[in-house]
């Protein structure tokens, strides 16, 4: 009797969560399915992918947070491999997107078996990847103040406490300058490959990662009537209808600001910079996912949120140095 094929798998046994250990006995479970590759250091997930990649592996797998997928996306960019998600993180923005079960891995690997590719966009920020969306300014900044412990404790709330801590510094100012011309002026960024921000949020509502474009939100005040109008906007259907920002679909663009600035891309922060140029790469990223995602309302997305610690996430990626 022929033995099923089995697929790459990528994980961080490091990583600590109260269910890390339900996800291990999944894996056990699993174990005549999967060839299992731990991680020990940041940058090894990318590595592990971009071998199995060039060695002709048709699936690899990532398991875990949206960071262990952002380095698996990064090693398959530009090739041909298929990214399967098994998603056990805080967020796990990206298998919420693209319709993957995110609170059952018996159903996430369900969708891996069964087969049905969908091929999105791959954009990239001063050449770091990203899949969902990227931010440079406010919410980067908010990313690099939330620590590993305070995620631990307090779930996604942990980003609410660090908003809350950056809120009264004072912002940049950048100049946007897109692939067509336009240009604009504010003090923070978000640009979206995907519908979806910091869970279920529907910040980008015309967003299409089929169509090789950005939908980019440029906020034009920062404190607290920054928070206020994202509110207001996902309450009324849209943060694009708040007169504090402005709102475009571009093939590409640049962001230029004052000072250097926080960076991040698929809720990982890559770093700062004075210039940030977004483009699109030139392959496009196969992922197995359903043929098409379940509809989420602004009130499914807060009870998500605040559903916090009652139904936590099985595994998380420690951020490490």
């Amino acid at each position: 009797m022929e033995m099923p094929r089995r697929y790459p798998l990528i994980f961080n046994p490091k990583a600590r969560s109260q269910k890390g250990g339900k996800v291990l006995r999944f894996l056990m479970k699993h174990a005549n399915r999967f060839a299992l590759y731990a991680t020990d250091h940041a940058g090894e997930a990318q590595e592990l992918a971009a071998r199995f990649a060039a060695r002709g592996e048709p699936v690899v797998i990532a398991a875990g947070g949206d960071g262990t997928l952002n380095e698996v996306v990064r090693g398959l960019a530009g090739t041909s491999t298929i990214l399967g998600v098994l998603p056990a993180g805080t967020m796990n923005v990206f298998a919420r997107e693209m319709g993957i079960p995110f609170d059952s891995l018996e159903r996430a690997f369900a969708v891996i078996e069964s087969g049905c590719v969908c091929e999105i966009d791959l954009f990239e920020a001063n050449g770091s990847p990203f899949v969902q969306m990227a931010g440079v300014g406010f919410d980067a900044r908010v990313i690099e103040e939330t620590s590993w412990e305070s995620k631990k404790m307090l779930g996604p709330l942990a980003y609410l406490v660090a908003a809350v801590k950056v809120l009264g510094e004072k912002p940049p100012l950048m100049e946007i300058v897109c692939a067509d011309g336009r240009r604009e002026q504010g003090v923070a960024v978000l640009a979206g490959n995907g519908s979806l921000y910091g869970g279920q949020f529907r910040f980008f509502r015309m967003a299409d990662n089929r169509d090789s474009k950005l939908d980019v939100l440029v906020y034009k005040e920062a404190g607290y009537k920054l928070v206020l109008d994202s509110l207001r906007g996902l309450a009324l259907g849209g943060i694009d209808l708040m007169e504090s920002t402005s709102s475009f679909q571009t093939a590409g663009f640049t962001v230029r600001a004052d000072r250097e600035v926080p960076v991040e891309v698929d809720g990982e922060w890559i770093g700062r910079f004075s210039e940030v140029c977004f483009k699109e790469t030139p392959g496009r990223l196969r992922v197995l996912a359903p043929e098409q995602a379940p509809a989420v309302t602004f009130a499914e997305a807060l009870k998500t949120w605040f559903q916090w610690p009652r139904r936590q996430p099985e595994l998380e990626t420690a951020r490490r140095p």
